[in-house]
């Protein structure tokens, strides 16, 4: 689970990434989730675009695909999403840690 401070250095490297993930009128499929899962392995940030022939919204596809790969879902602004998921073996992304009390 992500703090505030992390979702938001998370949507600040967003910004500069293009967008991988697309989900069109066949919905989220096994090949949606499996693209997205190989997806988050290589680079644990990815932006997703939900197109308006998809059957379902970008924040139910966000979940939705969040759920399945065990992955966060950062960020959903209109069409689009950003997922997060920390790749144990070769970490890419030094998240800032939860300040203590």
């Amino acid at each position: 689970m992500l703090n505030s401070k992390q979702r938001a250095y998370l949507r600040s490297l967003a910004n500069s990434i293009d967008t991988i993930l697309i989900v069109g009128k066949g919905g989220i499929n096994a090949e949606v989730i499996r693209q997205a899962d190989d997806a988050l392995t290589a680079r644990e940030l990815i932006k997703g675009k939900v197109l308006e022939t998809s059957p379902v919204n970008a924040r139910e596809a966000a979940d939705q695909i969040a759920a399945e790969t065990s992955s966060d879902s950062v960020q959903v602004i209109g069409s689009k999403f950003v997922l997060y998921r920390r790749n144990d073996k070769d970490p890419k992304i030094i998240l800032p840690k939860e300040r203590k009390k």
